[in-house]
């Protein structure tokens, strides 16, 4: 008999619809901030911008700096006219870019789709279909020979998820639905976590002792894609890349040998390091990510995780779960409903400590 911690619906709950955060908060830090204590089962009603109370001098931040790109493309099939949209995935190393897309009808290689600039339809820009890829992934080479994140600068929307707006951008989403402190462009949705810091948040944590320390996961359709198997060991996880920099193996290092604790703001960057620390050990690396973790796991790398609240049934639900534990991960849940939390990528947030 499947263990019950390894069936899908085990990670399902009811929530309703109005908390669903539309839209984000004018001051990032007044989020919310629900406060799990793993040991004792306690839990608190805070806000973000208690974290230098919350947390202890020589604690460490491990922040994901990858940068969201705009990686939403609306656009029309050349030949017919009809209406098409996609996203962005990445560039093989001839050039091409790698899409998922959709439209009525199937698209043969050889044809094209149109892409208007949303500021000024008369700019557009022609993908060719060349190919296909793993996983419905089309290969499509661009009639423009600038560089893939400034075409999407010009001619890409921000790739807000559906549950908000249906995913229509909306003035104040690109800077918004990025982190203060992303850096290298990749990610197709937020570190969502990292959303509630500001500069001055972050200084605040510096001045309390607590570091800071950075790796990069660029956020692909892996962390996102539905779970579609009952049996959780029959799910795969896709490819995410990630680094660790050797100077951040080495603030972790020594940030465990004083007593303090690496704190994950977000489960990309625990992902990024339970991945590295699990194949090459506490020193510097770079490769793919796909590690899948839902109970139980034994985590190596992580003490602390500050992280949103995730979709029902999802892979991201799943890790906290197995960070926090099962019942008082949904015990957290109950409570952050009951309490009228603002959920998902603009909402609220928990620090599991």
């Amino acid at each position: 008999m499947l263990p019950a911690l390894d069936r899908l619906s085990a990670y399902d709950y009811e929530l309703p619809p109005e908390l669903i955060a539309q839209e984000p908060l004018a001051d990032r830090s007044a989020a919310r901030l629900l406060v799990l204590d793993r040991r004792s089962g306690a839990l608190r009603h805070q806000q973000v911008r208690d974290l230098p109370e919350l947390l202890q001098p020589g604690d460490c931040l491990v922040l994901n700096d990858s940068r969201v790109v705009p990686a939403r493309l609306q656009g029309f099939r050349t030949q017919t006219g009809g209406r098409w949209e996609g996203l962005f995935l990445g560039v093989t190393a001839d050039g091409r870019w790698r899409v998922i897309g959709q439209t009525r009808g199937h698209l043969r290689a050889g044809e094209s789709v149109t892409i208007p600039a949303p500021h000024d339809p008369a700019i557009t820009l022609v993908l060719q279909l060349t190919g296909r890829d793993d996983g419905g992934v089309w290969l499509m080479q661009p009639d423009d020979a600038g560089g893939p994140f400034a075409l999407l600068d010009r001619f890409g929307t921000v790739p807000l998820p559906p549950y908000i707006r249906h995913g229509q951008e909306a003035a104040g989403d690109r800077e918004r639905y990025q982190t203060v402190y992303a850096a290298t462009p990749g990610s197709v949705a937020a570190p969502t976590a990292g959303l509630h810091f500001t500069p001055e948040l972050l200084a605040e944590c510096a001045a309390r002792g607590i570091h800071t320390a950075r790796v990069t996961l660029h956020v692909g359709l892996g962390t996102f894609r539905p779970v579609n198997v009952e049996n959780l060991r029959e799910h795969a996880m896709h490819a995410e890349a990630c680094a660790v920099p050797g100077e951040t193996m080495a603030t972790l290092q020594q940030t465990r040998a004083h007593g303090g604790r690496i704190v994950s703001v977000g489960t990309t960057s625990l992902r990024t390091l339970e991945t590295a620390v699990g194949s090459v050990g506490w020193t510097g690396w770079q490769g793919e990510s796909r590690l899948f973790v839902y109970p139980p796991y034994e985590f190596q790398a992580v003490d602390v995780l500050l992280t949103n609240f995730h979709l029902p049934k999802s892979t991201l639900l799943m890790l906290v779960s197995a960070f926090a534990g099962y019942e008082l991960t949904r015990t957290a849940y109950q409570a952050a409903i009951a309490e009228r939390y603002r959920f998902f990528s603009y909402g609220d947030a928990m620090l599991v400590m």
